[in-house]
């Protein structure tokens, strides 16, 4: 079996939203499964003396823009939630801890905490709503909430973060085929490519 696709996002990144949402289905066509990593961008953004799209002048107006109409481009439902961006570490470590307990699970709990957050409006970087969340895609509810405070899954999400920086990850959706590296979903047709050739 060829290798797992390695498919590295952020909870606060709509374009990781929707990567997140077409993903799975890309690699199937290519018989490849994928790995979930969940990173935390604003630690990449000090690496690379970045920001959040949407605060940055002339980028971000193009940017709240671009992010509809892309959502309308690949048939993605979207509502820019409220409160955005959020902070990301209680999703991240629940996936994580589900990670471990069932790799397998981890694709529709990585959406069902994408589709709160982006189409539901509810602030998934809040402890309590995250775990409620994770519970309605099958996760044990108070399993995943004692998670999002456990020392041993802080330092499981740290390790996350600095392995994919490390590995020169600095955006989301963030992907890895074989070790070949593409960033944004808008490279997701040179992927399909280059899963169907074997390169290019």
């Amino acid at each position: 079996m060829p290798a797992p696709l390695q498919f590295h996002f952020d909870f606060s990144s709509p374009y990781g939203y929707m990567g997140a949402e077409k993903i799975e289905a890309l690699a199937a066509r290519h018989g490849r499964a994928v790995d979930w990593h969940p990173m935390l961008l604003g630690v990449a953004f000090k690496t690379t003396g970045s920001q959040p799209l949407t605060t940055i002048p002339l980028k971000g107006d193009y940017t709240k823009h671009d992010v509809p109409r892309s959502a309308r481009f690949h048939g993605v439902a979207l509502n820019m939630p409220s409160k955005f961006p959020i902070a990301t570490q209680a999703p991240a470590r629940i996936v994580l801890w589900q990670r471990e307990r069932d790799a397998a699970r981890c694709g529709a709990l990585v959406k069902t905490l994408y589709r709160a957050y982006f189409v539901d409006n509810r602030d998934i970087g809040d402890p309590d709503i995250a775990a409620e969340v994770a519970a309605t895609a099958g996760a044990d509810r108070d399993g995943a909430r004692a998670a999002i405070d456990d020392p041993a899954w802080k330092d499981a999400l740290r390790r996350e973060v600095e392995a994919a920086i490390a590995k020169g990850v600095f955006g989301s959706p963030f992907l890895f085929i074989d070790g070949e590296p593409f960033w944004g979903i808008d490279r997701f047709d040179q992927v399909e490519r280059w899963l169907a050739q074997g390169g290019f």
